[in-house]
């Protein structure tokens, strides 16, 4: 079996925002050479999430006013982790509704989607540095 890794890294200006990394993934499939596997996409940073729906920009705007509506940003005095100095408390817990990680079917050197399924990078706390993990095993 054969194992591929690979670090794909963000910086969004916007605290929030939702990123289409299907083309990314897609090319670190064809740059490992597994043609049957898995490929797990994670994000490594614990205001992020990686999830897999459609690329629409309706339904990015409806995430969008969901996630504030159930965890809003403001006021930030609502939530006790922000009583250490942060602002980012909302982040994490949109984070945990998103989800941290995916993982794909790969056949005959393909992602193995349903119809419309792309995979997402999702900032809840942007404007620095952070990372997804691509890690494909087969062969």
């Amino acid at each position: 079996m054969k194992s591929y890794r690979k670090e794909l890294w963000f910086n969004l200006p916007t605290r929030r925002g939702f990123v289409n990394i299907t083309p990314q993934v897609d090319a670190c499939l064809r740059e490992s050479g597994i043609k049957e596997g898995l490929v797990l996409c994670s994000a490594m940073h614990i205001t992020a999430s990686v999830f897999i729906n459609d690329d629409e920009s309706g339904l990015h705007h409806d995430y969008e006013q969901w996630l504030e509506k159930l965890a809003p940003h403001e006021p930030v005095s609502q939530y006790r982790h922000n009583d250490t100095g942060e602002d980012n408390a909302d982040a994490h817990m949109k984070r945990q509704v998103m989800g941290r990680e995916v993982v794909v079917a790969v056949t005959n050197g393909q992602l193995d989607f349903g119809t419309w399924e792309q995979i997402f990078y999702g900032e809840f706390d942007g404007r620095r540095k952070k990372r997804v993990l691509v890690k494909i095993i087969g062969e």
